[in-house]
């Protein structure tokens, strides 16, 4: 085990001393920043006027409306307009939630780091350097999977803080620390803490997901470019897909139709008979799917060639 443990710090030695691992970090905070930018100059956001907060509402709903009558923020603003419950303007709270759909930048991030950490070793030639040594074919691609999983969650510890960060900056911390939450068909008052750990959470499992695809496909190919591009091509169609065929039967079992668990706690699913155990169910078995195929084929792929 000492081995093992000692190949994911190699790996991690080898993947922090490229400036390309920096660079994608330095992007992640820039696009934070320039996302706290967008969000402070947006007159979405802006605060709400107490004479008019009421028609404020009725306008956004109007327009929720236009786009996807089931959107549950209509329920919400309908739930404060009935009770008298004017909404607070953005604080750093509410920002740090929000960002938890730059996650998605996450998963890119993440994807490169993933498609190219096996796929550059046989492009380079360094694999059989590596096989010479004593560990196995096999704690060797899981120590390479367990170090991607680390630069992931390291890339969401910088997502996290700079979200905080930033949204202090430019939002302050005011706010009661609670948000409203469709469930069950039911608004509830939960806090904005039990929300963010929900969501940022239920995100980490589609960035998991993609990061392992994008492995197996670095497993099989020795191109990065195609291990990146396939993931990335994917992770942006998969949704649109899933749109065109969601009144099939077959839909259901679709990747890309579970992928989202935040579908759940929102209360907007993508097929209206999905639940939230099989959607579990699903991601496992196709999880499990990308990880044994991408370490059977490493563990037969010829190297001599390389």
């Amino acid at each position: 085990m000492s081995n093992f443990f000692q190949l994911v710090r190699n790996e991690q030695t080898k993947l922090y001393s490229q400036l390309s691992t920096w660079i994608l970090l330095g992007i992640l905070v820039v696009i934070v920043l320039g996302f706290a930018i967008i969000m402070r100059t947006a007159e979405g956001i802006m605060p709400y006027e107490d004479e008019t907060w009421k028609q404020t509402l009725q306008e956004e709903n109007q327009m929720y409306a236009e786009i996807d009558p089931t959107d549950p923020n209509i329920a919400i603003n309908n739930y404060r307009i009935e009770n008298d419950l004017k909404p607070e303007g953005m604080s750093a709270w509410g920002f740090l939630y929000e960002s938890h759909y730059l996650t998605s930048v996450l998963s890119l991030i993440t994807i490169i780091v993933a498609g190219g950490i096996l796929a550059n070793e046989f492009r380079w030639g360094t694999i059989k350097l590596l096989l010479t040594r004593p560990a196995t074919r096999t704690k060797i691609f899981f120590a390479k999977y367990a170090s991607v999983l680390l630069f992931a969650l390291t890339a969401l510890i910088v997502l996290f803080i700079s979200a905080w960060l930033f949204g202090m900056i430019f939002f302050g911390l005011g706010g009661d620390g609670s948000v409203l939450q469709l469930k069950d068909g039911e608004i509830v008052d939960v806090s904005v803490w039990t929300r963010i750990a929900q969501d940022y959470g239920l995100q980490l499992v589609k960035l998991a997901v993609w990061s392992t695809f994008a492995f197996m496909i670095s497993a099989a190919f020795r191109n990065s470019a195609l291990a990146i591009g396939t993931a990335i091509f994917l992770m942006f169609a998969g949704i649109s897909v899933v749109s065109f065929i969601a009144d099939k039967p077959f839909a259901k079992y679709i990747l890309f139709a579970n992928l989202d668990l935040t579908q759940f706690t929102t209360g907007y699913k993508m097929i209206d008979d999905l639940t939230l155990t099989f959607a579990i169910v699903t991601i496992i078995v196709y999880y499990l799917i990308f990880l044994v195929v991408g370490w059977v084929l490493f563990a037969k792929r010829d190297v001599a060639g390389h």
